[in-house]
């Protein structure tokens, strides 16, 4: 148990342009998928599934996001268009947490969209458990209908969050911690 407190006490996110290879792989990979859909999921409803970006499927994703980025700011400069081109490049691996949540008669929304951020949260625990780093981001093509198609979604899928992975390339920092006072109350005190 307390390798387990402090594991979370240490957990810090890295920005993917200070993530390189190696990332999970293989079996590896697959432990943390099936670590990450270990999480609570009322009714058993599994409102969430995972797409894997790793090797030449990279590239192919992110050429797709230069191309949409191009088409939607036709006046944006070739190094601008470079830079969204490589947002999914930089870590070795990534993975999109696809939301599925859809109304259910006992089940609320609400309650599925918080199980797919569970997966995200759970799956950068376990990747900093199996010794490497990572990050949750979503960017603007999370919210890109052409390019959630061409990655697959449905129409009634979100993108719950881009999670990078790969091995830090420089120390991991810290960053600021809310106050703890300053957000925590205590009913009826």
């Amino acid at each position: 148990m307390t390798d387990t407190l402090a594991l979370l006490k240490q957990r810090r996110s890295v920005p993917p342009q200070f993530l390189a290879a190696p990332g999970p792989e293989g079996a590896q990979l697959d432990e943390l998928l099936a670590i990450a859909a270990r999480v609570p999921d009322h009714g058993k409803l599994v409102p969430w599934r995972l797409v894997v970006f790793e090797g030449a499927a990279r590239e192919q994703a992110a050429e797709v996001v230069a191309r949409v980025f191009r088409e939607r700011n036709p006046q944006a400069s070739d190094d601008q268009v470079e830079f969204e081109r490589k947002r999914l490049l930089h870590a070795p691996v990534v993975v999109a947490v696809i939301s599925r949540a859809r109304e259910h008669v006992k089940i609320p929304l609400w309650e599925q969209e918080l199980s797919a951020g569970a997966v995200c949260m759970t799956m950068l625990i376990g990747a900093y458990a199996m010794g490497y780093a990572g990050s949750w981001l979503t960017n603007w093509f999370a919210f890109d209908r052409e390019v959630l198609a061409a990655f697959g979604l449905a129409e009634d899928e979100r993108i719950a969050g881009f999670i990078h992975l790969g091995t830090p390339t420089a120390p991991i920092t810290d960053r600021d911690r809310p106050v703890m006072a300053e957000i925590v109350t205590r009913y009826g005190a």
